[in-house]
């Protein structure tokens, strides 16, 4: 199911006038990309919602005048940057309903999986697929600043109003190790 939308901030490789695709969590990403899952896994994006847990990053908490014991888990003004897709087709709800999209993960950087993942596309069914072809259907392909800043803002409580995300210093602290492609694309 697609749903037109006007803007999609973040994606900046679909055109004026971009589609929201539905989100799927990793198991499908994970099916090709084992490698790639198992480094983003030990990332601070992978483990990112643990983070509004009561009692855990006390002192981070303590130090912006957060209540360290407070359940942060549904609060949506954090949950939106701890989880991935929140308010979005197929996106986080809550942590009963898709655990699978707690944290931020594949799909917060590459796009909602909805579309790209399917047999015809980018699948186990279709490991040669056509690049172009998973792009145009919602799959980003130059992950950039545009996916960061969407939460590595000053909106954060965690850094001051004249806060700027610095990219290039930041992309590997996040990210998973890249590894070459095994099939032609």
């Amino acid at each position: 199911m697609l749903a037109v939308l006007t803007v999609f901030a973040g994606a900046g490789t679909l055109g004026a006038q971009e589609t929201e695709f539905s989100h799927v969590g990793t198991k499908n990403c994970k099916k090709c990309h084992i490698k790639e899952w198992k480094s983003w896994a030990e990332t601070s994006m992978a483990k990112t919602f643990e983070t509004l847990k009561p009692g855990v990053a006390a002192e981070a908490k303590e130090s912006v005048g957060l209540d360290p014991n407070t359940d942060y888990t549904t609060d949506p003004e954090c949950v939106k940057c701890h989880v991935t897709g929140y308010g979005k087709a197929g996106g986080f709800v809550d942590i009963e309903t898709t655990p699978e999209l707690a944290g931020v993960s594949c799909e917060a950087c590459h796009g909602p999986g909805g579309t790209y993942t399917e047999d015809q596309y980018m699948s186990l069914k279709n490991k040669e697929y056509v690049k172009a072809e998973v792009v145009a259907v919602g799959m980003v392909d130059t992950v950039g600043e545009a996916q960061c800043v969407s939460c590595h803002n000053s909106e954060s409580p965690f850094v001051g109003d004249d806060f700027v995300f610095d990219f290039e210093s930041q992309r590997e602290e996040g990210s998973h190790e890249q590894y070459p492609l095994k099939y032609p694309h």
